[in-house]
């Protein structure tokens, strides 16, 4: 099945019904003070674009980029649907997110996610995409229920 990454809005059925899911999800490992998981109509922010992967079963996965200044950008709500885990979805929106920071010129690409087990295959695949823990940046703050990597771009 051939998996098909474009820009899609958060507020179509299929991807608001899996939305909810990841928040629901995410907010459930986390402290409330913890959990900076958007909702849709923050995700359809003039500042964020927004990803969904698909095949012909339906909608895969998804994931954002947030714009921080014009060398910096933020990576938001990514998630996977569990039964499409182990397909390289989320390799391929990650790459999809990179790609478009780099197109965009910027110097540097971070994300925020939790530090509990829950996440751990999160920050694997960020790991394997070469981000590394960083300072929280932006507007975060120390919190030991998050985990805060950065990848720099090559100019």
């Amino acid at each position: 099945m051939e998996i098909t990454i474009r820009e899609d809005d958060p507020r179509r059925p299929e991807i608001a019904e899996l939305l909810t899911l990841h928040a629901t999800t995410a907010r459930a490992q986390s402290p409330p003070e913890s959990a900076h998981a958007l909702d849709i109509e923050a995700l359809c922010a003039a500042d964020i674009t927004f990803w969904a992967a698909w095949d012909e079963t339906g909608v895969l996965g998804f994931g954002a980029l947030k714009e921080l200044t014009l060398g910096h950008g933020e990576i938001k709500s990514m998630h996977t649907v569990a039964a499409q885990r182990g397909r390289g979805v989320g390799a391929r929106i990650l790459a999809q997110i990179v790609a478009e920071a780099q197109r965009r010129g910027y110097a540097r690409l971070s994300l925020e996610t939790g530090s509990m087990e829950f996440f751990a295959p999160a920050r694997a695949l960020y790991a394997r995409a070469g981000f590394r823990t960083c300072a929280p940046f932006a507007s975060y703050r120390e919190d030991p229920n998050s985990v805060y990597m950065t990848l720099d771009l090559p100019a």
